[in-house]
């Protein structure tokens, strides 16, 4: 049986939150993720302009993210970029990559940016992150609230409680999740 496929946007990989629960859930083998060396670069270089990390830094970063996540990486797309029509021309790459991976969906805070009369002749759709996660909770409580747990876990300076972590995930555009794992508390 297929999983489900999806390509994360450069938008739900820029804060480090976000993208470090995105990649745990990756890892847990719900779904599976993908993304592009563009993709990659749109979150980076976005990262940049706030100088607040070295390239180095998030260079090591995509570089972690690429080895954990089984064929992650999507190439061989560009050719489809000049047929597709997007809101936004500059978006067009990552439907491209979704449609050369068969993607089921976009990971994206974009929607207008991805709308459903251009995504829907490839059976791709565009999910809110938020959404997402929501979906993920529902179909394997355990597995999201042990990512989430291996998240606050990891997390040092300072260490986070479970309450704690669930308002850093607010802060991410993640009210439904959050809503939601106030009900798994103790697993977190």
């Amino acid at each position: 049986m297929a999983r489900f496929s999806v390509i994360y946007d450069a938008c739900v990989l820029y804060p480090a939150p976000l993208r470090d629960l995105l990649m745990r859930l990756a890892t847990s083998d719900l779904f599976q993720a993908h993304w592009t060396e563009d993709i990659h670069q749109e979150w980076i270089t976005a990262l940049l302009r706030t100088q607040k990390y070295p390239r180095e830094q998030l260079e090591q970063v995509k570089n972690l993210m690429n080895a954990h996540v089984r064929d992650a990486l999507v190439i061989d797309y560009q050719a489809l970029i000049p047929a597709l029509n997007l809101p936004d021309p500059n978006d067009r790459h990552v439907l491209a990559a979704a449609i050369r991976c068969k993607a089921d969906a976009i990971i994206t805070f974009n929607l207008k940016d991805f709308p459903a009369s251009s995504l829907a002749p490839y059976e791709i759709e565009a999910i809110h992150p938020d959404e997402f996660i929501c979906y993920q909770l529902d179909l394997q409580p355990q597995l999201v609230c042990k990512a989430i747990k291996q998240q606050r876990e990891a997390l040092k300076k300072p260490p986070q409680t479970a309450e704690q972590l669930l308002l850093t995930l607010q802060k991410q555009q993640l009210p439904q999740t959050c809503a939601r794992l106030k009900a798994y508390l103790e697993w977190l």
